[in-house]
């Protein structure tokens, strides 16, 4: 019968080990512990680095039919953090580039404008859209289908300083709250009606701040999104855009 190794015996074995092999030992012996312990590390590191490494943002904007270049992108997210005086390592402002609409089949970029369509409508239902600047057509197109707010009622009740200055650049469009196009789809007889309303749904920025000095030729549309969960912060960067002036 084999005798068990004795507390000293063992001690004595170890004191003869070379440093590899108590490394080898070690291992041996414990590498399920070291590498349960291992993971478990691992996950708490990555854990807290995510809580402390992940950003506010404060809004999300999208630029739709709009092309802007690196300079004007740049003054339309780290230039409204400045402004905000927000530290760009703990917060973001996040901006979506490249999103096209079009309702016309003939378009070229027809089909990307469908899978724009999906990016914004999912943003939309996501609250992971506040703000949209947009040139005449989107405009119409968000206003007839109600994704923007009055901006005269917000303004009034958020920004009741600055709506003297606004109310000249408010732009009135109509909102379809009601129509018979489905309808239109089973019976061609039928003539088309629609219940609407009108109020100012967006603003024209275009006229003055950041984007006049931008030298836009058309005119660039503001509007919030009427399910944004960060109005404050859009009227914030509303002041933003409109007082910026050239140097």
């Amino acid at each position: 019968m084999k005798s068990k190794t004795t507390t000293s015996e063992k001690k004595e074995y170890w004191k003869n080990l070379r440093r590899k092999q108590k490394v080898q030992y070690v291992w041996d012996y414990y590498k399920f512990p070291i590498a349960v312990a291992l993971i478990f590390f691992y996950i708490i590191g990555y854990t807290i680095c995510g809580h402390f490494g992940e950003k506010d943002t404060l809004l999300y904007t999208g630029l739709i039919n709009i092309s802007a270049g690196e300079e004007l992108t740049g003054q339309l997210s780290d230039g409204f953090l400045d402004y905000s005086n927000k530290n760009p390592d703990k917060h973001d402002l996040q901006l979506y580039t490249g999103l096209y609409l079009t309702n016309n089949p003939n378009d070229p970029n027809h089909e990307y404008a469908s899978s724009s369509r999906i990016k914004l409508l999912a943003s939309i239902d996501g609250e992971q859209l506040d703000v949209v600047l947009m040139n005449k057509e989107v405009f119409d197109a968000f206003s007839q289908n109600g994704y923007l707010v009055n901006l005269e009622e917000l303004l009034r009740a958020s920004a009741p300083g600055d709506f003297a200055e606004l109310k000249p650049y408010l732009v009135t469009n109509k909102v379809i709250s009601e129509d018979n196009s489905e309808d239109l789809l089973t019976d061609d007889s039928l003539s088309y009606h629609a219940v609407s309303s009108e109020y100012p749904m967006g603003l024209n920025v275009s006229q003055k701040g950041l984007f006049k000095q931008a030298g836009f030729e058309d005119d660039v549309f503001l509007g919030v999104i009427g399910n944004s969960p960060r109005t404050d912060m859009a009227v914030n960067y509303i002041r933003y855009l409109y007082s910026q002036t050239r140097p």
